[in-house]
């Protein structure tokens, strides 16, 4: 949504100047708003107050969120933690591996169709085959972020167009959940990837887990740095909740799509979950 540059400044300076408590006009001012404006237009983004969403961000809050977390992601049925108020609780995301085949000859035998959105965290872009979303990642730069869903598919034929896939997936980020069906992922990636990504979706919304914790899950409890690899090359960014992964200690860490673009979806999460 267009808002969110905007909303991004903010939390980059929220996160800066933490520690001084800054006032809603300050906020305001990061961002060149009056305070009444800044208040309305964040609280419409965030669904909560600049102020609460403030506490969202907080060492203390994460550290609440991650002793939650240590008995909800060992469980593993989906059941466990996914039956929240809020509607994106009740979603179901299935993984299909591509063959050997696929994976091998850089999608030789695929036909990709991608499309570019807006999200409520800067636009998108958004590619499937017909089994399912095999790519989704943040697209500051268009050209760019084209270039690299090729290389990850580069004997594969591309189209660009909105299917019917693409269609359904994109609900995820509006007002209109209720039309979200089953959503499947057509991915490539190595049998401990596809392990590590299938944990992370056990990982209800507006909670957080440590890579310590995600190893466990996998039932690989001395693998922490090999999951923090297989974590960063997630394809398919929101869906497989790679930044709900979050340092032992409490702080959120770097993200491959970027720090601000992290806070901003665990505070926007969090808001979702504690309000609805």
């Amino acid at each position: 949504m267009n808002n969110y540059d905007k909303i991004a400044t903010a939390i980059a300076y929220i996160n800066d100047n933490y520690k001084e408590q800054p006032e809603l006009k300050d906020m305001a001012a990061s961002v060149h708003m009056s305070p009444f404006h800044f208040q309305r237009v964040f609280s419409e983004w965030a669904g909560v107050t600049p102020k609460k969403f403030l506490q969202y961000l907080t060492l203390h809050h994460a550290k609440q969120l991650l002793k939650q977390e240590k008995t909800t992601l060992s469980d593993a049925a989906f059941e466990t933690g996914l039956s929240g108020t809020s509607r994106l609780h009740d979603l179901f995301i299935n993984i299909e591996s591509m063959t050997p085949g696929e994976y091998k000859n850089g999608g030789k035998s695929l036909q990709i169709n991608y499309s570019f959105a807006e999200s409520p965290f800067g636009n998108i872009l958004v590619a499937s085959t017909g089994e399912g979303i095999c790519h989704m990642a943040f697209a500051d730069n268009r050209e760019e972020a084209l270039q690299d869903l090729i290389a990850s598919f580069p004997n594969a034929q591309f189209t660009q167009m909105t299917d019917l896939i693409q269609q359904n997936t994109l609900y995820i980020f509006t007002k209109e959940q209720h039309r979200l069906s089953e959503i499947k992922l057509h991915l490539k990636g190595t049998a401990f990837q596809l392990k590590v990504w299938e944990a992370l979706l056990k990982i209800p919304m507006g909670n957080l887990t440590t890579y310590q914790q995600l190893a466990a899950a996998v039932d690989n409890p001395k693998a922490s740095r090999a999951v923090g690899t297989a974590v960063g090359q997630n394809p398919v960014a929101f869906l497989i909740p790679c930044h709900r992964v979050i340092k032992s200690t409490g702080e959120f860490g770097h993200y491959h799509w970027g720090d601000v673009r992290k806070q901003a979806m665990i505070g926007w999460e969090s808001a979702q979950s504690f309000n609805h």
